[in-house]
């Protein structure tokens, strides 16, 4: 399952497994562990680095001086790719979906720090608008068969701090993380927990999967869609509530699209065993969250 070219080091590898005894007592769990992928090193930290350091080698490979990306205005892989940019010495254009707020705020005002340009698509399809412009173009969500193996290496990691794990829960987006998961340690100990990115995440996990040659069956893959709400860009209470959780028993910020949807799952569908909670970062969003400020 190697990458066509090898990935480059965005960032400081393994990411620590912490032990969340509060939190799990709090959940009903005998023991719950706290993948700490927010710690990733490069511009606030995150899962998309590890598929940003395949996707950027591939980048590297075809001459790109410019990465072109897509998102939301308060998209986590954007600022990540802009952060990423500049850790290699590109420029970087960021395909925003909108128009632009009155003040930038979160993880906006951090894709301008990095020096990304920024090109509002209003309401014009922004894979139309990102092939318009001139550079190398990063899909949505940093998300494909390539990049996914960045999460083949996170599940080679989480067998090594924690041999016998029972069940890794993770947001479940664009979609490249937890099929990275599922090939690394099999459909039965990966529960993805739907944030409403995409209107057919089961099919999107699978057609990853096949891309990468591991085929799995789509209804083997467990897909909690019970904290979507009224869409992505919503903030339940059910969300709100597992934020607060989270801080108040471990210090531990989550963010309200993805990790608050993930833990919200958890609380909502608690696996047995020895169970994994992937924090993938977006803290930044939570300052940009149109319901938080």
């Amino acid at each position: 399952m190697a990458s066509p070219l090898p990935p480059i080091s965005l960032g400081t590898w393994p990411t620590p497994l912490e032990p969340a005894p509060r939190l799990a007592a709090a959940l009903g769990l005998d023991e719950l562990w706290i993948k700490r992928d927010d710690l990733t090193g490069l511009g606030g930290g995150g899962n998309k680095v590890r598929k940003l350091q395949h996707l950027c080698a591939q980048a590297l490979g075809a001459g790109a001086t410019t990465l072109v990306t897509t998102g939301a205005p308060q998209s986590n892989h954007a600022r990540l790719t802009a952060a990423a940019a500049a850790r290699l010495g590109l420029a970087c254009t960021l395909v925003l979906r909108g128009d632009p707020p009155g003040i930038h705020r979160g993880n906006l005002l951090l894709d301008e720090l990095a020096g990304a340009a920024i090109v509002w698509a209003g309401d014009a399809p922004l894979d139309e608008v990102a092939a318009a412009q001139e550079g190398y173009v990063i899909p949505f969500g940093g998300t494909s068969p390539v990049s996914a193996r960045g999460y083949v290496d996170c599940a080679q990691e989480l067998r090594t701090q924690l041999p016998d794990l029972a069940a890794v829960v993770v947001a479940l987006g664009s979609g490249g993380t937890m099929a990275g998961l599922v090939a690394g340690l099999g459909p039965q100990r990966v529960y993805g927990v739907d944030t409403g990115a995409l209107p057919a995440p089961r099919a999107a996990v699978a057609s990853l999967l096949d891309g990468m040659g591991t085929a799995v069956d789509p209804a083997a893959l467990q897909i909690d869609d019970s904290q979507v709400g009224a869409g992505y860009a919503a903030l339940t209470d059910s969300v709100r509530s597992a934020l607060v959780l989270a801080a108040r028993t471990e210090g531990l910020f989550l963010d309200p699209t993805y990790t608050g949807r993930a833990l919200a799952g958890l609380r909502a569908n608690p696996p047995d065993g020895k169970v994994v909670f992937l924090h993938s970062g977006g803290l930044p969003g939570l300052f940009g969250h149109p319901a938080l400020t």
